[in-house]
């Protein structure tokens, strides 16, 4: 299985589809999932993209090794990462967790982005008080504490009733994630707040919402969309939190178009 040591202590798992040669995407997973939330997406792209998909510190096969650490230090991972593959640049789509790594990286890295899709994030979250909270609850009892509420914001009722199989395999992994790992995200989006470096986006983006979501409302899409200079704004529906699962097709759709602005030549990284 490939890993990436990324510092002491600290061990990313990722996966790579796609031809070797073609122009890269990279997806950055939720808070509590793992790289096996794009699978349908992956599936659909890898034809003619290459798609790399990793684990974000303490989910799934990385694990979380120091803490605490912020959300620069996580776009600092996906940095990291694309150095180990050799690619010089890459379309970033991450998905709430992901998406704020997706923020912090166009600002931190910009020369090695090529586009930006924004799903289900936001650039700041409060209250800080509620994530310690969360964090505190979790490090002593699991996920498993917060799982049934978890579920029911990340799917619409409609979806949890019609694709059952589909969100117990979502349930199962999220109630295996580290503890401690999913605390000290938790942490770090309690103390983020990345609305100064949006004027700083300067690659092609796009934010997509999900009308139905409880978790990032449309109105946090509506001020990435007026921060970001340039960006596209998209609503889906029916969807909640998890839409890149829930509307896989659609938002491999969107994705496509997002390439096409990234790579219009689709020329070899």
């Amino acid at each position: 299985m490939p890993y990436l040591e990324t510092g002491p202590g600290l061990r990313l798992f990722y996966t790579v589809t796609g031809p070797g040669s073609a122009p890269a995407l990279v997806f950055s997973n939720s808070l509590g999932t793992t790289h096996r939330m794009w699978d349908a997406i992956a599936s659909e792209l890898s034809a003619e993209y290459r798609c790399v998909r990793y684990d974000t510190r303490g989910h799934g096969g990385s694990n979380h090794g120091p803490s605490p650490f912020e959300i620069a230090d996580l776009a600092d991972d996906l940095a990291a990462l694309l150095d180990h593959l050799d690619l010089t640049r890459a379309h970033v789509a991450g998905l709430s967790l992901g998406g704020m790594i997706g923020q912090a990286f166009a600002a931190r890295h910009p020369a090695r982005l090529a586009g930006l899709t924004l799903m289900a994030t936001t650039a700041y979250m409060p209250t800080r008080e509620a994530w310690e909270e969360r964090a505190g609850l979790v490090r002593r009892d699991g996920t498993q504490a917060i799982l049934a509420a978890t579920m029911q914001r990340w799917f619409t009722p409609g979806f949890r009733d019609a694709h059952r199989s589909a969100t117990d395999a979502v349930a199962s992994e999220f109630a295996a994630i580290d503890r401690d790992g999913y605390a000290a995200c938790c942490e770090a989006i309690g103390r983020m707040d990345l609305r100064p470096l949006l004027p700083r986006v300067n690659a092609p983006t796009t934010v997509i919402a999900g009308r139905e979501d409880p978790a990032t409302p449309l109105a946090m899409a509506e001020a990435l969309h007026s921060g970001i200079a340039g960006s596209r704004l998209v609503m889906l529906s029916p969807a909640a939190h998890l839409l890149a699962i829930e509307q896989a097709e659609r938002v491999a759709a969107e994705l496509r178009r997002d390439l096409a602005r990234s790579y219009p030549q689709k020329s070899q990284i």
